[in-house]
């Protein structure tokens, strides 16, 4: 397990929100990408990052969606990004890569939850696809933009939902298992906390640090497949259908779910740390299988072993590997 897997006493907490979590820290000067940032939590955490300057591209499958969410922002361009088609990924990051920016941030944010079985053009599992090999074939692409940073930070958003299921390597895309859409959302969120894991790695010796985060409960778009009943079940409404905040509950609001994210992307307590899952803006607690707790982030998902199986299996499924051209 990673020695650095263990809470750092931030004097932060659950009810913390995105703008006391970057205090004033200022990004004047610094560029970051934001996938999924026009709505949820991707879009408080743009809102955030612009407003302590930096310059925030938000690369979006909906142009007419993310323009019309975007409206207002200061320091904020769209872009065009479909995660689930390889080719959308390349021409986005030969497009960014040809401006000749460094980047600072890049926030894996954009997913989708508990969706009905699909796969991809390629035959891949639809949420497996796009949560985690569309950020991959993205990061990979993105690296040269990263080591020109000098000190990137790579944030993932992962989820408490990653307790559901580790990976099947013998199985990752449902071809001979029943499909479920939580055991298939389960594996897909693990995998991005993997990913940050194998991602620090490699990028610790050029200045590249890598995150991932429990952003907490936060009703919002990734719930869109599920049914009225079936967000009854989480217990997210009170007596009047009114949303429930109750952050010590782990029930959020986008304020305080899109804190982490910013903390992992911004803050100077985490110099020289990386590869660890995140949650209410500190590090994450190892939390084994059948102990009972709430939080914290399961062995399988921070494992450097099975996260270098699953950074292999990403180049063959997606042909793509650091520092390989689109």
């Amino acid at each position: 397990m990673p020695f650095n897997q263990v809470p750092i006493g931030t004097g932060f907490n659950a009810s913390t929100t995105a703008e006391e979590a970057i205090g004033q820290t200022s990004l004047a000067g610094k560029t970051a990408i934001v996938t999924g940032g026009y709505s949820g939590l991707g879009l408080e955490t743009v809102r955030v990052l612009a407003q302590a300057g930096a310059r925030v591209i938000v690369p979006a499958r909906s142009p007419e969606r993310a323009r019309a969410a975007l409206e207002g922002l200061p320091n904020v361009e769209q872009e065009m990004l479909e995660l689930s088609q390889p080719e959308s990924v390349d021409a986005f990051a030969l497009r960014f890569l040809a401006s000749g920016r460094a980047l600072d941030i890049l926030v894996n944010s954009a997913g989708i939850m508990a969706t009905p079985f699909a796969r991809d053009a390629r035959g891949y599992e639809s949420q497996f696809s796009t949560n985690h090999l569309g950020h991959f074939q993205l990061s990979a692409r993105l690296w040269p933009a990263l080591r020109r940073a000098g000190g990137a930070r790579v944030v993932s958003l992962s989820s408490g939902g990653h307790q559901i299921a580790g990976i099947d390597f013998d199985d990752v895309h449902f071809e001979r298992r029943a499909y479920d859409k939580w055991v298939a959302y389960g594996q897909s969120k693990t995998a991005n906390a993997l990913f940050a894991v194998a991602l620090d790695a490699l990028g610790a010796p050029e200045g590249i640090r890598a995150f991932s985060v429990h952003p907490g409960s936060v009703l919002g778009p990734l719930a869109r497949h599920l049914t009225p009943e079936e967000i009854a079940t989480f217990g997210v409404h009170d007596a009047n259908g009114q949303v429930i905040v109750a952050p010590e509950r782990d029930l959020k609001n986008v304020q305080q779910g899109a804190a982490t994210t910013v903390w992992c992307a911004t803050s100077a307590q985490l110099d020289g740390l990386g590869g660890v899952y995140c949650e209410n803006c500190d590090v994450a607690r190892i939390n084994a299988a059948g102990s009972g707790e709430r939080g914290g982030v399961r062995p399988w998902a921070v494992d450097p072993d099975l996260a270098d199986r699953l950074w292999r299996l990403s180049e063959s499924l997606t042909g793509t590997q650091l520092n390989g051209s689109p």
